[in-house]
């Protein structure tokens, strides 16, 4: 049996407040569809993160996963860069 794949993202920890859980920030710049001007978009999601080893500030890669509670879609791959 064959996963379908699973997206992944990268993103900033801007919240560690939690147990075992972040929110991670992805920004994005979209251009407007009749102006053409750059728009910075910024999209939060709730990620599991099992170890509790990520802090704000890190670069996380996240995947999308089973519903792991309410608002938790999204858990913690690897730690890309930890926060200066």
């Amino acid at each position: 049996m064959e996963r379908n794949l699973r997206k992944e993202r990268i993103g900033v920890v801007v919240s560690d407040k939690m147990e075992k859980s972040v929110v991670v920030q992805i920004d994005s710049k979209i251009k407007h569809p009749v102006y053409g001007k750059f728009i910075k978009k910024s999209t939060r999601f709730v990620a599991h993160d099992e170890k509790n080893d990520s802090h704000t500030g890190d670069t996380v890669r996240i995947m999308e996963t089973r519903p792991l509670s309410k608002q938790k879609r999204w858990r913690i791959v690897e730690i890309i860069e930890r926060a200066k």
